[in-house]
């Protein structure tokens, strides 16, 4: 009979493993591999996050590198931030999402050091310090008390919410027990807004939000309503009103203090205006006159003054500007032109309006006339960029040397290109828009205090269409006139690094208290100028 196998002796080779061993090392070997393939696709994904940053730094890199606004007329400046923003944000979330998953390497792309703002912190704001310490300080090696040998200290930004308070005037009366004398009191302090409840700090501050930070009153009203400060929208255009019309001295001497210099720019934007007995609004004007001397090293501080004017009438320039003898760089609007028929005033023009008109043409059709004209405009410009900041001499002799060549050889070129196209085509407009005001264009040769362009005024008109944009139209005609006093004082304050809000709350408190007229230049932006040492330590 066959032996069962069962009863035959085992023998197993030494290499060979029992079934639960095998079991456990395939095991082993499985898990092995799923954690290679984790490993891999976490590897995988953070090499795409950081072709992702890579790809979005790139971007960024390639938009500063390029030079927006009107100049170039590619993209607004506040386009140009929001775009930046937002791909600074995505940069920022996908950092954050590579840190969370896993630490990258020491020495590895992914280590790149955050541009974040590490600049020291103003000494002016006040500290609060905060030490943390440890809880026991005895040596655990000897048991003595360890003692301190340094600290490592940072700094952050912090912010208190704006917060109301509510300021309480008591007035005492006294009079006499022992006869029927009059009574006596303390007089009550001026106040802006007479019976009102804001003081001159609370009106500064509607001012710069609805003027500097473009916050429409409506919208400041929900705002103080959230904090349980019921303020309607018609009592805050109230106190604007009331304390435009206490300014109106200060922008009235402002203007006539720009109108003293020897070289203004000028311009104008609409500024639409509710017009009730037509239902719908009107196109009132705000015309804009800018000094600014620091890229010729002058000594005046720049300003800006901005008039309301209903209509757009060549007269309006000539109205504001009376008494103003000197250079008026400019547009080619006709208004200025008759305004230099009088003798007094001659006429810069601007090479960025010359420019603009062939940068149209390119854009829509590609056009090699086109395409050349800002080529050699661009060499202009280029000029430029080396000397500003020189003085007025110095630029001078620059342009001679350098520009004056290019402008020599322009016009023929330009004259000839106008003889070799169709009289009706756009090329020819363009061409014909610059020889037509060609002795005003070339003007900044021979002056140095010339600016090329007239960016310098158009920089001034962005903030009035960006205050359109949020507050749409001005009520009235009185509220065009208050537009244009209050922006004044506070572009004028921008342009000169003083705090607006600072500002206007000290002049509000001075006219109240009755500053005397005669020394109105005190309440000028001008007379709140630092020193020169402290704007370079700020």
């Amino acid at each position: 009979m066959r032996r069962c196998d069962s009863a035959r002796p085992v023998t197993t080779a030494p290499d060979s493993l029992p079934t639960n061993a095998k079991a456990l090392r395939a095991l082993l070997l499985a898990e092995r591999a799923r954690h290679a393939e984790e490993l891999a696709a976490a590897r995988d994904e953070a090499s795409r996050a950081q072709d992702e940053v890579g790809r979005l730094m790139a971007i960024i890199k390639e938009l500063q590198r390029h030079r927006f606004g009107r100049r170039s007329e590619r993209l607004d400046p506040e386009q140009l931030a929001l775009a930046l923003e937002d791909l600074e944000q995505a940069i920022a979330a996908a950092e954050a999402a590579a840190e969370k998953d896993q630490k990258p390497p020491t020495g590895s792309v992914a280590a790149r050091k955050r541009q974040i703002n590490r600049g020291a912190l103003p000494p002016h704001l006040p500290r609060e310090e905060i030490v943390i310490d440890v809880a026991d300080k005895t040596c655990p090696c000897c048991g003595g008390p360890k003692h301190r040998i340094g600290e490592d200290v940072s700094e952050r930004l912090d912010v208190i919410p704006a917060r109301l308070k509510v300021i309480v005037t008591r007035r005492p009366k006294y009079a006499c027990r022992a006869c029927a004398g009059e009574v006596s009191q303390a007089p009550a302090p001026e106040r802006l807004i007479e019976n009102g409840i804001p003081t001159e700090t609370l009106v500064a501050h509607v001012l710069v939000a609805k003027y500097a930070d473009h916050t429409p009153l409506y919208r400041q009203a929900q705002i103080y309503a959230r904090q349980g400060i019921t303020l309607d929208r018609s009592t805050l255009a109230d106190w604007v009103g009331r304390a435009a019309f206490a300014l109106r001295p200060v922008h009235a001497r402002l203007l006539e203090q720009l109108k003293q210099s020897t070289k203004l720019f000028a311009d104008e934007t609409t500024a639409p205006v509710l017009d009730p007995g037509r239902g719908c609004t009107k196109k009132g004007q705000l015309w804009a006159y800018a000094r600014d001397e620091r890229p010729w090293q002058g000594p005046d501080p720049p300003g800006v003054s901005y008039v309301y004017a209903p209509d757009r009438k060549h007269a309006r320039p000539a109205e504001h500007l009376a008494g103003f003898s000197g250079t008026l760089q400019v547009d080619g609007y006709g208004a200025y032109a008759e305004l230099a028929e009088g003798g007094n005033v001659e006429l810069a023009f601007c090479w960025s309006h010359v420019r603009r008109r062939f940068y149209e043409i390119q854009v829509a059709t590609p056009a090699p006339i086109a395409s050349e004209a800002l080529v050699r405009i661009a060499a202009l410009y280029a000029v430029e960029s080396d000397i500003r900041g020189l003085s007025a001499d110095e630029r001078r002799q620059a342009r001679q040397r350098h520009t004056k060549p290019l402008i020599d050889a322009l016009r023929p070129w330009l004259e000839a290109k106008l003889a070799a196209v169709s009289g009706k085509s756009t090329i020819a407009e363009a061409i014909r828009y610059a020889l037509s005001r060609w002795d005003g264009l070339i003007r900044f040769l021979d002056d140095g205090r010339i600016e090329i362009d007239s960016n310098v005024v158009e920089r001034s008109i962005r903030p009035i269409a960006l205050g359109r944009k949020n507050h749409l139209f001005a009520g009235s005609d009185g509220g065009g006139e208050h537009w244009a006093v209050i922006a004044s004082l506070i572009e004028t304050c921008k342009v000169n690094d003083v705090d607006p809000e600072a500002y206007l709350r000290d002049v509000l408190a001075k006219i109240v208290a009755r500053h005397p007229m005669s020394r109105i230049d005190e309440l000028l932006p001008f007379a709140y100028l630092r020193p020169a040492v402290d704007r370079a330590a700020a």
